[in-house]
Formats: structure tokens, C-alpha cells, sequence
């Protein structure tokens, strides 16, 4: 569609506006992680300092938290792909009653309201199952969200490439962990990886139901953050920890939309995989 130089222009102001309305507030982070004023914050900055990057790298209580938030989203992250596929593998590649269904009550933690989520998963453990909070209890609700993004990134993969290929695997005698393994799976290779890169973000980043399922003792990078901001003395170590984490955070989003906009793996994968099943197939 060719469009006016009026209406270019509005696009590009448009989009200019909404880049900004995101990105001006990192920025001010970013600036006040140099403040040399310490812990008086005035915009703008009397002047810019690197003094307080060593003292957030040394600074014992931010580094363990980093290492939990870090040993939390990894663990997330992989219950996360190993339930998204197979909710995933269900619904695209069966016919049953209550398919969509399913499909719907996967998709609904990522829409409840965070403060929901922490507050069910906090009774629930607490009051009905008798679990005391600790990083289990972490873990288990924040693979609740990662599940849903790893789930929307493999069945979309799986409904946009063809069956014919998973068919054409079994014709030719293959079992089904075989098609899966050389057909099926590099087919949606790409898009697992994606949601596990964003399942391992978004786990990073949680504090809403971090703060009702975390136990006494234990903190991740977010929360430490959170109970250092209104501190004066920490304040300059905290904006710092604040830019390294959006510095963090820019690697598997970055990761997972370069995998998700590379068009040409599915097909080639495919067909690729369509071949490695036949050779496992006719190999003893």
C-alpha cells in the first residue's frame, strides 16, 4: 500500500510518541545510575560519575540476590517448556472435546491480575497444602506465566507449519518419539527457544507474585530492589542494579525476536527433518 507524505509523517510521529512514552523514563534511569550527587537526585545531574558501578558489583546482598533471581527464572523457565510443548502438541495436533477450552485456561494466568495470582498461589500453599513459602514455592508461580508464553509461541509455530510432514514420517514407519524427534521438533525448534528466552525474562523481572510466595530469608533481584529504593544510602547502588537488569533483560528479548522473525527455519527445517526421519527410519 503506497501512502500519502502526509500520512508517512503521522506514522512516523506516531511511532516516535509511543517510542518515547516507553523508553524516556529507562533513559532517566539510565542517567541517574551516573548521578555524582549520590543520594540527592535532581534532574538534571549536577554531574556523571562511574563510582558506584563497583560498589554495586561488590555489594554482597545484590549479588545473591542476582544469583536467585537468576537460579529461579532458570528453573521456571524449563517446567515452563517442558509443559508449554505438551499443552502445545495437544491442542495443535489433536482433535478432542474441549480443545479450545483447554486452550483458553492455558492462556488465562497471563491476563489475572498479578496480585491475584500471588494471593491464590500464597493460600494455596500456606492454608490448604501446609508448604511454608521458599524459592520452591517461587518457582512453581512463576512458571504459571512462563508456561503461557512458551505455549503461544509453539502453537502458533506448529499451526502455521503442516502435518503433511509428521504424516509423511509415519508412512515411511517411523514411531512416534522418532517423528517427533526429527520432524516434529526441529520444526518448532525456533519458537521453544523464543519462549524460553521471554519465560526466562518475564521470570527475571516478577515482583508482584515474587513478594506473596517468597519466604522469609530469601530474595530476588526485583525485591532487593524494591526494599532498597527508599533508602537514601542505597539509592545510588540501586539505580545502578536497575540499568544492569534493563541491560540484562535486552539480551533474551533480543535473542527471542531475532528467532521469532527468522521466516525461513520452518521450512527448512522441515524439510531437513523430513529426511533425517527417513534415513533413522531405514537405518537398523
Amino acid at each position: 500500500m503506497r501512502l500519502s507524505k502526509r500520512a508517512t509523517w503521522v506514522l512516523r510521529a506516531g511511532v516516535g510518541v509511543g517510542l518515547a512514552f516507553i523508553y524516556i523514563p529507562l533513559i532517566v534511569v539510565a542517567i541517574y545510575a551516573f548521578n555524582a550527587s549520590g543520594t540527592t537526585q535532581k534532574w538534571p545531574p549536577s554531574g556523571l560519575t562511574l563510582d558506584w558501578f563497583p560498589n554495586a558489583i561488590e555489594n554482597e546482598s545484590a549479588r545473591e540476590a542476582f544469583l536467585t533471581s537468576i537460579e529461579v527464572g532458570l528453573v521456571a523457565t524449563a517446567i515452563a517448556m517442558l509443559l508449554g510443548t505438551l499443552a502445545s502438541l495437544a491442542v495443535a495436533r489433536h482433535r478432542f472435546f474441549g480443545r479450545e477450552t483447554i486452550s483458553f485456561l492455558v492462556i488465562l494466568p497471563i491476563a489475572l491480575p498479578g496480585i491475584v495470582t500471588g494471593v491464590a498461589f500464597s493460600n494455596t500453599f500456606t492454608q490448604v497444602l501446609g508448604i511454608d513459602l521458599s524459592l520452591f514455592t517461587v518457582i512453581v508461580g512463576h512458571a504459571t506465566f512462563c508456561i503461557v508464553v512458551v505455549y503461544n509461541n509453539v502453537i502458533a509455530r506448529l499451526r502455521r507449519s503442516s502435518a503433511s510432514f509428521e504424516e509423511a514420517s509415519a508412512d515411511l514407519g517411523a514411531d512416534s518419539w522418532q517423528t517427533f524427534r526429527f520432524v516434529t521438533l526441529p520444526t518448532m525448534k525456533t519458537a521453544l527457544v523464543a519462549g524460553g528466552l521471554l519465560a526466562f525474562a518475564l521470570s527475571f523481572d516478577e515482583i508482584i507474585v515474587t513478594t506473596f510466595t517468597l519466604g522469609a530469608g530469601d530474595e530476588t533481584l526485583p525485591i532487593w530492589i524494591f526494599r532498597n529504593l527508599f533508602r537514601p544510602n542505597q539509592l545510588p547502588v540501586v539505580n545502578v542494579v536497575a540499568l544492569l537488569v534493563i541491560l540484562i533483560s535486552i539480551i533474551p528479548v533480543y535473542l527471542a525476536h531475532r528467532l521469532s522473525s527468522d521466516s525461513g527455519v520452518s521450512g527448512g527445517a522441515k524439510g531437513g527433518a523430513a529426511a533425517d526421519a527417513a534415513e533413522a527410519t531405514a537405518t537398523p
